[in-house]
């Protein structure tokens, strides 16, 4: 089985080609042939180094947290899954950087990780989509539904998470200012739920935002971190929201919590997809309504590159850099 994997941590350098034999699934685990994977931000933090709670990893990691497929074999007392059902997983129960290994042609998941995929949604959909729209769900969902009136505020507006959240929050009747970072990315995020557009490396946003949103924002959706969620705050109305859902600058820097009282009463939101869609039930739930809103036209799901799963490293390069929109997904 060729997957890609790292033995320190480091710049796109580190990701290189791992060959392992895959034993026969366990008990209660699903081998599931990949077709398509999912390249996230979280999988650059992981490779950085970025973001360990305690010890970090046992080298090597094979990265990667969501991809689809087709079954391929399955273990003992797995009664719900068989050979050529189509599956997509995003995550194996335990947070990003835990039992990541979907960087590869196949792999043995708990059978209860795994989502049935509908007809109607393909596998390279799902790849880029499961991952990207439960962390745009489980921001709408416990962190700030938007209303009708209100302005919401979306960080890397032409992300893949940030280009969902835009089109969740106008289809719910928001208002939806992107920040981006050029022209061509300003105009990817139009055509995904932005109202108005920010180019934030060419004019301030927090003056931009005002501007737009005399009365303040009732949230801001970020996925940015370091460089923009403290700055946020300045264009927030009362008793707003802030959320914080990935850290693509870097992690937020420490603050005192006074901050908030004297911005304005903000509600702070650092919310992870794993505890929104924590079983099966709950999981195939949020799934059914992403896969719904994509049915209804609400969410347009782009792939904006593929790349083989052995050019993993130029894959990374480019999102780092910002080279990219959209979702972005490795072939085996």
């Amino acid at each position: 089985m060729q997957s890609i994997a790292i033995h320190r941590h480091g710049g796109p350098e580190v990701l290189e080609a791992l060959n392992l034999e895959l034993p026969p699934p366990a008990p209660r685990q699903v081998r599931v042939r990949h077709t398509a994977i999912g390249l996230n931000f979280s999988d650059i933090n992981v490779r950085n180094g970025g973001f360990y709670l305690g010890r970090g990893p046992r080298f090597p990691v094979i990265l990667g947290n969501e991809a689809a497929g087709v079954v391929e074999a399955v273990g003992a007392e797995v009664t719900e899954w068989r050979a050529g059902d189509r599956v997509a997983y995003a995550g194996t129960g335990g947070l990003f950087f835990q039992d990541t290994g979907a960087y590869a042609e196949a792999r043995n998941l708990p059978a209860d990780c795994l989502v049935r995929l509908p007809d109607d949604i393909d596998d390279r959909q799902a790849a880029a989509m499961l991952l990207k729209g439960l962390t745009a769900s489980v921001v709408i969902h416990r962190c700030h539904r938007p209303q009708p009136g209100d302005t919401i505020l979306v960080h890397a507006a032409a992300s893949g998470v940030g280009s969902l959240l835009a089109q969740w929050s106008r289809h719910l009747g928001a208002t939806v200012i992107g920040t981006v970072g050029s022209q061509a990315k300003a105009e990817f995020a139009r055509a995904h739920g932005c109202d108005h557009t920010i180019l934030y490396r060419q004019e301030d946003f927090v003056a931009a935002t005002k501007q737009l949103a005399p009365q303040g924002l009732a949230a801001v959706f970020d996925g940015v971190g370091k460089d923009t969620f403290i700055p946020s705050f300045d264009c927030m109305r009362p008793f707003g929201a802030v959320v914080n859902y990935g850290n693509a600058s870097g992690p937020v820097p420490p603050f005192d919590l006074m901050l908030l009282a004297q911005k304005g009463c903000l509600a702070l939101h650092r919310p992870g997809f794993g505890f929104h869609a924590i079983t099966p039930e709950t999981r195939a739930e949020a799934c059914g309504e992403l896969f719904d809103l994509v049915r209804g036209g609400a969410l347009k799901v782009e792939v904006s590159r593929t790349y083989p799963l052995a050019d993993a490293a130029l894959a990374h390069a480019d999102v780092e850099q910002g080279r990219t929109v959209g979702s972005v997904l490795l072939i085996p």
